[in-house]
C-alpha cells in the first residue's frame, strides 16, 4: 500500500524539504493538490506523522474590512493543519474524511499566523468511527486567536 496519499505526502515532504528552497517547493506542489487552501498561501514549516505547523502571512488578500485575517482565512488554515497533522497519522489501511468543521474566535487575528496542529488517530479501526482533531492559531506573541476543531469520519480502507 505504499502508493496511499498519506504515504506519498511524507515521502514527498521528506524529499524535498531538505532542499534549498524545498519547503517552498513543497507549498507550490500543495497549493496545486489543494488549490482552495492554497489561497492563503500557507508556508509548512513541520510535517511529521501526527504533527504540523503551518505560516501563514497577513497580507491584504486575507484581512477582512477591519483589517484584520478574514474568520475564512483562519477556518482555512486551520483545517489544512488538521488534514495534514491527520493525513500524516494515518496508517495505510485507514482513509478520513472530514464531517464537521467547528471554529473557536478569541480575538481579531493580525500578523502572521501559526496553525499548529496534533493528530493521534486510534491505532485499530474496525469500521466507521468519529475522532476529532484540533489546530490552535496562533498570532506573533503566541497568544491563541482561534482554535479549529475538525472531526473526522475513519474508516477501514477498502482492499484494492
Amino acid at each position: 500500500m505504499a502508493d496511499v496519499p498519506e504515504a506519498r505526502l511524507l515521502a514527498l515532504w521528506r524529499r524535498v524539504s531538505r532542499l534549498p528552497l524545498g519547503t517552498r517547493i513543497f507549498d507550490v506542489l500543495l497549493a496545486r493538490a489543494v488549490p482552495y487552501s492554497g489561497t492563503v498561501r500557507p508556508h509548512v514549516r513541520v510535517l511529521e506523522p501526527g504533527r504540523v505547523e503551518i505560516l501563514m502571512r497577513d497580507r491584504r488578500r486575507v484581512r477582512n474590512h477591519l483589517r484584520s485575517v478574514h474568520a475564512i482565512a483562519l477556518a482555512n488554515v486551520g483545517e489544512l493543519a488538521s488534514g495534514l497533522a491527520m493525513t500524516a497519522a494515518l496508517p495505510s489501511s485507514v482513509r478520513g474524511i472530514v464531517v464537521r468543521l467547528e471554529v473557536e474566535y478569541f480575538k481579531k487575528a493580525r500578523g502572521p499566523i501559526l496553525a499548529r496542529s496534533e493528530a493521534r488517530p486510534p491505532a485499530e479501526v474496525t469500521g466507521p468511527l468519529d475522532h476529532a482533531v484540533t489546530a490552535d492559531l496562533l498570532d506573533a506573541s503566541g497568544e491563541r486567536v482561534a482554535q479549529v476543531t475538525v472531526h473526522w469520519r475513519l474508516a477501514p480502507r477498502p482492499a484494492a
